[in-house]
């Protein structure tokens, strides 16, 4: 494979020294890009735009394209892949977010379940991720990843998005014995999906974990904690000659860094309710940070963007171990200048935190 002209990226997760912080955004190809929405237009809808390797690298591209600061490229793709490829039926209605036509209900539903083979029943996904690398050409690393299996289940479960996860939490409850093996199927799955992207050439991998902190506190290490771990243990760690750094993100799982971070991963990724040197006191050398600025501070002018910025490399610290980030999605409504300004600031006030 092409050797990489900005590993930045890789050594800060690794906790090794770097010239400035890296950045980059989760959700960077998305709506908020003309170029994107022109893409989609193209392609005709969402999953079309996900199921064509050369559309998926075509807006992976994209950001990379706009904003030369971005220190690495995000696997264009949906974390319901694997539901879908295990026969749910994924679609998504215009306004409501995806859905399923079949749901998951009982433990004879569950134990239906096939687990997906990453290459014949996937193979699109790992597709996309060696046509992504090789478009890069070294450029920027580039990271895959998947959904937990909590966040995967919840939908389902209820079937699509859910604002009290109802259905879910019923079954966790009424019948945990079903929900260990629906967590269970899904943690294989997820485990041989993310190899499988590794495989194919992504260079660090993320666990999405979105609806964790909904969880109560033990519900929350039972659950979904448990199951990460189980991931972590079964991924790849080193190809094509160096680490795969694997990166943890529970939205609103701030209460429990301290057992995150022994959860074997090398980067926890804080949403923006954390304070990133409050998180650094409380994890110490155990694990890099990646984050966490308010994604909807980029509504600001630029001027009070860069503030924003430089408070929170300030509250981190010197040193290394810190990918900066946005704490969650960049929204579509957000003016692509204000993302590039954003970039822009992390790199330029950075560098005295790396001398």
């Amino acid at each position: 494979m092409t050797a990489l002209k900005n590993d930045r990226f890789l050594r800060a997760l690794l906790k090794q020294p770097v010239d400035v912080t890296p950045v980059w955004m989760m959700r960077q190809a998305g709506r908020y890009l003309p170029e994107y929405r022109a893409s989609r237009a193209h392609a005709g809808d969402f999953m079309s735009l996900c199921m064509n390797p050369e559309f998926a690298c075509e807006v992976t591209m994209q950001p990379l394209d706009r904003y030369p600061q971005l220190d690495a490229a995000i696997l264009f793709s949906d974390i319901l892949t694997i539901p879908d490829a295990m026969g749910q039926g994924l679609y998504f209605e215009t306004g409501e977010g995806p859905r399923f036509k079949k749901v998951v209900s009982t433990l004879a539903d569950i134990e239906a379940l096939p687990i997906p083979d990453p290459h014949k029943d996937l193979g699109y996904v790992m597709d996309a991720v060696s046509t992504i690398r090789r478009e890069l050409n070294g450029r920027v690393p580039l990271i895959g990843f998947s959904g937990s299996p909590w966040t995967l289940a919840t939908y389902m479960v209820e079937g699509g998005s859910s604002k009290d996860f109802r259905k879910t939490k019923a079954m966790l409850y009424d019948n945990p014995q079903a929900m260990h093996l629906l967590l269970d199927k899904l943690a294989q799955s997820v485990t041989s999906y993310l190899n499988g992207q590794i495989m194919a050439g992504a260079q660090a991998v993320q666990i999405f974990d979105t609806w964790g902190g909904n969880l109560s506190a033990a519900a929350y290490q039972e659950f979904s904690l448990a199951y990460m771990k189980k991931i972590v243990s079964g991924l790849i760690r080193e190809n094509d000659g160096r680490k795969v750094p694997v990166i943890l993100f529970t939205k609103n799982g701030g209460l429990w860094l301290e057992s995150i971070a022994e959860a074997g991963a090398d980067a926890l990724g804080l949403d923006w309710t954390c304070d990133i040197g409050n998180a650094r006191a409380r994890v110490g050398d155990k694990v890099a940070l990646q984050g966490n600025m308010d994604p909807t501070v980029l509504y600001a002018k630029p001027e009070a963007i860069r503030t924003e910025v430089g408070r929170i490399l300030a509250s981190y610290g010197k040193g290394s171990g810190h990918v900066f980030n946005l704490g969650h999605g960049i929204t579509p409504e957000v003016d692509p200048e204000h993302a590039g300004a954003f970039l822009r600031a992390v790199h330029e006030l950075s560098a005295q935190y790396h001398e």
